[in-house]
């Protein structure tokens, strides 16, 4: 028995020692390097001087960046929101109506997941410019007399996100779906409750992990992103993704840079705290 549990241990870390390094050198190691970077000097020239202070935490009391905040963290909830509203409806009818062609749609929809997300912004681009399909076919309808700015706007940016993060907030929302308690639906309806009622008492509720989950998968990437703002933002509208990136790359303040990255990173690491108190952190592997 000992010998046959030995070599189940070391066929096990034989496995798992790969990814632990990978994980290791890429993702931990970095992190708490940035995270001393931010303790760190900022150089005449750029980079970092190795001597501890906390300036760049000061620097975060600046409004420009508590401003870029505020806007990340209402952009990040606008999208998410919309997100899980456009995609519920949807994943539950392909769930409980289309079952047979459910699996094939759910392929179909994530294809644009793997298509260049760039492509997909700069279609947007096009159409939302003065001389895009939205404002030609407005003129051409004599609803406005001159093209409406659409482009480089909180709304435009929202839509962006929306289109770009939509996909992944129908997985966590099919799996919840699909596992629902056809048992207890009935028992509902078999006590007098109607579709409405139903759906609103026990359909919901029973989703309620899923929906979560969805949050979480969309909130995360939505309060970091920047290519997003920079495409359709036109670099006029700053989330603390495009601070963050310009700290390092253009204005060459490393610890300052650091210091916000360190703070999106506690942000993130809280929320998946809170929700491991409410829900189920297994959810989130539904990706």
């Amino acid at each position: 028995m000992t010998t046959s549990r030995s070599r189940f241990n070391f066929t096990a870390l034989v496995y798992i020692l790969p990814l632990t390094l990978a994980l290791l050198l890429l993702v931990v190691l970095p992190l708490l390097y940035v995270g001393a970077m931010s303790f760190m000097g900022r150089g005449a020239y750029g980079g970092t001087i190795r001597r501890f202070t906390v300036d760049a935490y000061k620097s975060l009391a600046d409004f420009t960046y508590l401003k870029a905040v505020g806007r990340s963290i209402c952009m990040a909830l606008k999208s998410s929101i919309l997100c899980i509203l456009l995609g519920y409806p949807f994943t539950f009818i392909v769930a409980r109506k289309w079952k047979k062609s459910g699996k094939l749609l759910m392929f179909l929809l994530m294809i644009p997941v793997y298509t260049s997300s760039l492509a997909r912004l700069y279609s947007l681009v096009i159409m939302f410019n003065s001389s895009g399909l939205i404002n030609t076919a407005l003129m051409k309808l004599h609803i406005i007399s001159s093209p409406l700015q659409i482009l480089y706007t909180n709304g435009s940016i929202t839509i962006g996100l929306v289109q770009y993060l939509l996909p992944f907030a129908v997985m966590p929302l099919y799996s919840s779906i699909e596992k629902l308690d056809e048992a207890t639906i009935e028992a509902s309806y078999d006590l007098g409750a109607g579709k409405i009622k139903t759906f609103i008492k026990v359909i919901l509720p029973m989703t309620f992990p899923g929906i979560i989950a969805a949050f979480i998968i969309l909130f995360v990437p939505a309060i970091g992103t920047y290519f997003i703002t920079d495409v359709i933002g036109g670099g006029t509208v700053y989330m603390i993704g495009n601070i963050i990136c310009n700290q390092f790359l253009s204005a060459r303040n490393w610890p300052l840079g650091a210091a916000l990255s360190v703070c999106v990173v506690i942000f993130i690491l809280l929320m998946l705290y809170l929700y491991s108190r409410i829900g189920n952190l297994d959810d989130l592997g539904a990706m």
